[in-house]
Formats: structure tokens, sequence, C-alpha cells
């Protein structure tokens, strides 16, 4: 095997280690979709984001409504850059923060974690907001 051929091998495996494969977020709206094996509806997406779910939070009580804008953290009172991918092209963009932070903020709404066709409906809403 050439050299270049082991580096570029290297390479690819890095990449598939670290998980550094950007994605976007309508590729991670049809993932959930193909997941959750139904449809997504922005309209569940956003009565989902709006309401209480036996806890405390909505997801709008720390992004906001719409969440076009910056929101503030309910507790800690940090500034959270505007959700919806239009208004931050960061947002959606890498594949382990969306876990991370979906994991996270279902707890706090939930008190468990959101499932597939939750995470299509929520990011068919915000995909939606331009």
């Amino acid at each position: 095997m050439t050299n270049m051929k082991k580096l570029y091998l290297a390479l690819i495996s890095i990449c598939l280690a670290t998980n550094v494969w950007a994605i976007d977020p309508i590729s991670l709206e049809k993932q959930y979709v193909e997941v959750s094996k139904q449809p997504s509806l922005a309209t569940r997406g956003e009565k989902f984001f709006t309401s209480k779910h036996g806890k405390e939070w909505s997801c709008a009580t720390c992004h906001g409504m719409p969440p076009t804008k910056d929101g503030k953290h309910a507790s800690t009172d940090k500034v959270i850059s505007p959700l919806a991918p239009a208004y931050n092209n960061k947002r959606f963009t890498d594949e382990a923060k969306v876990n991370k932070w979906f994991k996270r903020n279902c707890n706090d709404v939930l008190n468990r974690e959101c499932s597939a066709l939750e995470k299509a409906d929520v990011m068919a809403y915000l995909n939606s907001l331009k």
C-alpha cells in the first residue's frame, strides 16, 4: 500500500472515530424520520416546543418563541443563541453536540429522552422558520 493510501485511510479512520462529519438540519430531520418510521410535522413540532410536559419548562422557556432570536436559560440566565437554523447557521451541524443537547434538554422538559418522532417534529418546526 502506498504512503498516500495509508494517509487517506488514517484520515478516514480519524474522522469516523471522532464524528467530525458535518451534518445539516434537513438531513438530521430525515434521520429522525427514518428511525421513527413516521413523517415529521412542523405543526406537531411547534406544539411540542411550546408545551409543558409535566415539568416546569417547555423548550420555549429558554429558547424563546419563536426561537429566532437569542434566548436565556431559565435558571442560569446564560444567553442562548437562536435555535432556528435559518437564524443561526451553526445550529445542528455537529451531531455529537446535537445528541448531547437533545438528551439534556429533553430530560429538563420531559424527564426522559425525546423519541425519534419528537425530535423529527421539532426539527421540522425549526427548519420551517425562515
